[in-house]
């Protein structure tokens, strides 16, 4: 038993990762319509700028400070001089040049930083365990889930409480309307998906001392942020909270049921979720 609760425990703790990563894939795609297959390249930049910075002999701390806002940045930079007059092309255009953006990335942390993986280790005050009884769980991964429950609260006073969020929302719906109100959509659809792109550069950051950094973690990344928003339904922040949860609950349990069809488990979970609720378990009618 003890087992199983440590495999849900650790759910948790990859699915509140996932849910970081799939945050920006899913309020991106509510503003702009806009499909990101290169998402995952912030995720995986998110991971080797946290390598780099403790690498430097930074402090661990830095790091998740340092890589989301780099990340963000240079998303900003390129939503603003490069993706902006892509918006108007049709969606296999989209697709098209964020693949093979992603692809630029990649092959660009192979170059800066070699083909092979490197390892990054969590600081001192968080190695060890925390035992509970028979219950035993590493601090870091407890760390991962406290940090990434508060960045999700914080991401909801956004969204839900700020002037920007109501923007966003009414965005969502009809950006005519906020344009004629005298806003500027531009900057808005710029900072939204800078914001998207650190959330998973964030993401990266924390996964980097779980599963370390390696150049192709990108791809398998980019999957299971479409998975969860999929599952959670498009356009939804509840929903991506949830779906990355449930996807990371059933790939932990999985691991120990059945280890090498892990990785497969959280496609047919998705194949179910569609077929009872196509539109995800909260995304709205019409949202795809």
């Amino acid at each position: 038993m003890n087992i199983y609760l440590l495999q849900i425990a650790n759910g948790v703790g990859i699915g509140m990762l996932y849910f970081l990563l799939a945050v920006g894939l899913s309020i991106v795609f509510g503003l702009l319509r806009f499909v990101n297959f290169s998402h995952g390249a912030f995720f995986l930049l998110g991971a080797y700028l946290c390598f780099q910075v403790t690498d430097l002999g930074l402090n661990f701390w830095w790091s998740l400070l340092l890589a989301p806002l780099a990340v963000g940045l240079f998303a900003w930079v390129v939503e603003r001089f490069v993706l902006r007059h892509v918006y108007a092309l049709p969606h296999h255009f989209h697709i098209l040049f964020t693949v093979g953006m992603a692809l630029v990335i990649q092959e660009a942390v192979i170059s800066a930083w070699g083909p092979l993986g490197n390892n990054v280790s969590p600081p001192d005050l968080l190695q060890g365990v925390v035992m509970w009884g028979g219950f035993v769980y590493p601090k870091y991964r407890l760390f991962v889930i406290g940090l990434t429950a508060v960045m999700a609260l914080l991401l909801w006073w956004l969204l839900e409480g700020t002037r920007l969020g109501s923007i966003v929302r009414a965005g969502s719906e009809s950006t005519e309307m906020v344009s004629l109100l005298g806003l500027n959509i531009n900057r808005i659809f710029s900072l939204v998906f800078a914001l998207g792109a650190a959330t998973a550069g964030l993401a990266g950051a924390l996964a980097a001392p779980i599963r370390g950094a390696d150049p192709f973690m990108g791809v398998e990344a980019l999957g299971i942020a479409f998975v969860v928003v999929v599952v959670g339904g498009l356009g939804s922040f509840w929903g991506a909270l949830i779906g990355g949860i449930l996807v990371g609950i059933v790939q932990s349990v999985m691991s120990t049921v059945w280890s090498e069809g892990a990785h497969l488990m959280i496609y047919v979970a998705m194949a179910a979720v569609m077929l009872l609720r196509p539109n995800g378990l909260l995304g709205r009618p019409g949202a795809a």
